[in-house]
């Protein structure tokens, strides 16, 4: 498995578990990337799997948030 699909995974786990509330900012890429001890790549990889999963939206400018789940 891809690392940028583990973190995609993990941080899909923390979203439904409620760790990660709806509305929530995400910490910026290189935070990640230093949480998770990744590359920035890997990270942005991951940011744009949650986004397919429709589980984070990201606004230019203002940051990655937590979608409301239906």
């Amino acid at each position: 498995m891809y690392a940028h699909t583990q973190v995609a995974d993990y941080m899909e786990s923390l979203i439904r578990s409620g760790v990660l509330a709806p509305d929530a900012r995400l910490p910026g890429e290189r935070a990640l990337a230093e949480e998770y001890r990744v590359a920035l790549g890997t990270i942005r990889r991951a940011i744009e799997e949650l986004r397919r999963r429709a589980l984070v939206v990201t606004l230019p400018s203002k940051g990655t948030y937590v979608a409301s789940l239906p």
